[in-house]
Order: structure tokens, then C-alpha cells, then sequence
């Protein structure tokens, strides 16, 4: 199966998670409420941008499904929720109604490890049909080294689910914890027997910062079961980390599909000529525009099928 295994989805009513008023004014989610002619924080409003995925989804021929995400809530390390801190979350049964009803989405759970419940959680996800684990460490306030983690780990092995977890920075989401950001926390992951997709191949998410990719190259080199999506890498910013993970054969076959949707995708002009790059952005469906970039490429079958191997779906 061809699938995007990065593709999220925005709770707008208290029913189905919540938005900081932080994360509700900053301005890249009024220009996505601008592009998508949303505005409203009601049921509507929810069902329309719900909506607008999945005509999205469906319009991307190319794909056979798309890994919608849940988000968890901050959690502190007694395990009690950090609402102070929290600026999105998504439910898991959200996202478990929205797979039920558009055959072409499939269930990513977010589940914070340092719940008290989480590996009750992970396993009711499990139960639910969940496809992966999703984590944003810098965002949800967590150290994925921490031996807080380790049972969950366990877990997850146990229940051979992938874990993927966003590395280096972030400009979309706020951040209340950026030391957490290299893809090396995760080695107590693989380590316990963990298949980890490393969101974003540790790329530098401004360029200002000088991002992560070596450790992420160094990781995936020396790590059979570590990965890295290519989610959000048609953005400038993070367009410099191509060269490095695509230079060696070895991590090259470590990549896996995302495109981040609905963040934007550019195609860059090292790879791209201007005729083609004309076409690419007249396209509005930017989940489309993300695989054709990437096919224009030259990302093979096997990159667009790996993450169907990946999650054990069927061929």
C-alpha cells in the first residue's frame, strides 16, 4: 500500500480535544484557517475541515490511505495532566469516528508516556486499530529517554506497533520543551525492540537552527528498525537536510512517506526545474503536490510502499 503516514487533523470542539488560544492566534493557523475558509470553533466548523481531509485524501490518486493523528495532552512526571501547557490536543476516539467513516484514513494514536494509564491506553488504541504511535516530545512536554518511557517501549514492542516521533525543531506548534529534539533520545526505543519513524529525518525547522540530520543519518545507518519520514521536507527550511539523506544509499531505503498535510508543500529548486515547478504549484491539493514532488524526484515504489510494509498492512 501506498500510504502518507503524516497526516493531521485539528480538533475544534470540546467534544473531540482543544486549541490554546497561543496555538488559535499564532499566524500560521490563521493563514490555514485563511486557505481553508474556516473560522469558526464550532461543530461546523469541525465537520468541514474534516471534510476538506478527506476530499483531500481522495483526490490524491497516488495514495491508497493516509495515517490521520491523534495528539495527547501534556503530561507532568507524576503523570497528571499539564492543561497550562497543553496547546492541541486530539482524542484518540476522534480520530477512531473519523477512520470508521472515510475508508482511505487510517488510525494514528497519540498516547503521552508519562500517563498513568498509557499502557492501558496504548493497548485500547491497539484494540481500536490503531497503526502507529504518534509523539511530539518539544511540544508535549516529554523526554523520550526517560525511564518513564521504557514500559511503554516494552509495550509497544510486545504489540508490534511503530512509533512516530517528531525530531528537531518546530514552527507550527509551540514549544515548551526544545531540549528534547535530537532523533538520539530515541535509542532506548530501538533499543527495546521498537520500530521508530523519526518525523522530519531530524531537519531544521528555521534557518536559524542548524538542525539534527547528521544524528538522524548516524541512527538510521546503525539501527535496523529506525526510520525517518519525509513529512514537512518541501518547506526551505528543512529542503537543506536532501542532500545528506539522500546522498547515501543506506538511508535513502530508510525513508518512509509523510507529507505533513496541511502544511504546505514546495517543490525545491535543487531538484525541481521551473517548468515543472510552474505545474506543482498550480495544484491546490497539497497532499497531491507533496507525491508529486517526490516522484519528480525520483523517490521510488519502494519509499512509497514502506510504509505499508512498516505498519503490517496488506499488500
Amino acid at each position: 500500500m501506498r500510504i502518507d503516514v503524516h497526516v493531521h487533523i485539528t480538533a475544534l470542539t470540546p467534544a473531540h480535544g482543544a486549541m490554546s488560544p497561543l496555538l488559535r492566534n499564532n499566524h500560521l493557523t490563521r493563514f490555514l484557517r485563511l486557505r481553508f475558509g474556516i473560522f469558526g470553533d464550532d461543530e461546523k466548523s469541525e465537520r468541514a475541515f474534516e471534510n476538506i481531509l478527506a476530499k483531500t485524501i481522495a483526490q490524491t490518486t497516488d495514495l491508497d490511505a493516509a495515517v490521520v493523528l491523534a495528539f495527547d495532552r501534556v503530561y507532568d512526571e507524576n503523570g497528571d495532566i499539564d492543561d497550562a501547557r497543553t496547546n492541541l490536543f486530539v482524542t484518540n476516539d476522534y480520530v477512531i469516528d473519523l477512520v470508521k467513516k472515510h475508508p482511505k484514513m487510517l488510525f494514528g494514536a497519540s498516547v503521552h508516556p508519562y500517563r498513568k494509564d498509557a499502557v492501558a491506553e496504548l493497548e485500547r488504541c491497539v484494540a481500536a486499530g490503531a497503526t502507529l504511535i504518534k509523539w511530539l516530545p518539544i511540544t508535549q512536554g516529554f523526554d523520550p529517554s526517560h525511564k518513564l518511557c521504557f514500559p511503554f517501549y516494552e509495550a509497544m514492542a510486545h504489540h508490534k506497533i511503530p512509533l512516530l516521533c517528531h525530531t528537531s525543531g518546530e514552527r507550527a506548534l509551540p514549544v515548551i520543551s526544545p531540549q528534547f529534539q535530537s532523533p538520539e533520545l530515541l535509542l532506548p526505543a530501538v533499543e527495546r525492540g521498537v520500530t521508530v519513524i523519526a518525523a522530519h529525518c531530524g531537519s531544521r525547522a528555521d534557518n536559524k537552527s542548524k538542525g539534527f540530520v547528521d544524528e538522524f543519518v548516524r541512527m538510521a545507518r546503525d539501527h535496523e528498525h529506525f526510520y525517518g519520514d519525509t513529512s514537512a521536507l518541501n518547506l526551505p527550511p528543512r529542503w537543506t537536510a536532501y542532500p545528506r539523506i539522500l546522498e547515501d544509499p543506506r538511508v535513502r531505503n530508510k525513508l518512509v512517506h509523510g507529507s505533513d498535510w496541511p502544511i504546505i508543500s514546495l517543490p525545491p529548486p535543487e531538484y525541481v526545474k521551473w517548468g515543472a515547478m510552474a505545474r506543482m504549484m498550480m495544484d491546490g491539493n497539497w497532499m497531491r503536490r507533496d507525491v508529486a514532488i517526490k516522484k519528480y524526484m525520483g523517490f521510488d515504489e519502494a519509499y512509497f510502499q514502506r510504509a505499508g510494509t512498516l505498519l503490517r498492512m496488506p499488500t
